[in-house]
């Protein structure tokens, strides 16, 4: 009985720590599998079910590369990733775009969450206007969000000298984007 007993207990240990890693989950240093020390050069092992455009700019004749880009063989755009040096297969990722809304954090956040839904859960620290969008920055975060100016109040879209806040921003406003900064 005791036998049968420290076998179902060790059996329960071992499937838990057999627990597969969520492919789409966002941490500060890793998204999934993906990891900010990763080099470029391993970005086709890690991705090996998936297809991986390399755009290939700068020096057409040795085949480098400045952004890739991750699909899934079904199509879905999953990723664009940007190396911390162009041209470097040795380089590591500077920036990933997450371009699939199934990527998620911790609190279930996504490209699909209202602007509200990220307020709720992080402090934003910093708001700024870049031509028809506007970059929000979030405290102790290493990504931020883009929302299209079209977003916001008539009155913020043409007065590029008026001031946009936390609170001026509606909290049904759609994020056009997230990315992750790994400097």
């Amino acid at each position: 009985m005791k036998k049968t007993l420290l076998i179902a207990l060790s059996s329960i240990v071992f499937m838990q720590c057999a627990k597969k890693e969520d492919p789409f989950l966002i941490q500060k240093d890793k998204i999934g599998v993906l990891q900010k020390e990763f080099t470029i050069k391993q970005i086709d092992s890690v991705f090996a079910n998936d297809s991986i455009v390399k755009h290939v700019t700068g020096d057409e004749f040795t085949g480098n590369y400045t952004d890739i880009e991750v699909y899934e063989k079904g199509g879905a755009h999953l990723l664009s990733l940007s190396p911390s040096e162009s041209l470097d297969k040795n380089a590591t990722i500077n920036i990933v775009t997450l371009r699939d809304s199934r990527y998620k954090t911790d609190k279930n956040i996504s490209l699909k969450s209202p602007f509200k839904d990220f307020k709720t859960y992080y402090e934003v620290s910093k708001i700024d206007r870049i031509l028809n969008n506007i970059n929000i920055e979030f405290k102790n975060q290493n990504f931020y969000i883009t929302i299209s100016i079209d977003e916001l109040p008539s009155a913020y879209k043409f007065d590029y000298s008026r001031t946009i806040d936390a609170a001026s921003i509606p909290d049904t406003a759609k994020i056009k984007s997230l990315r992750l900064d790994w400097f």
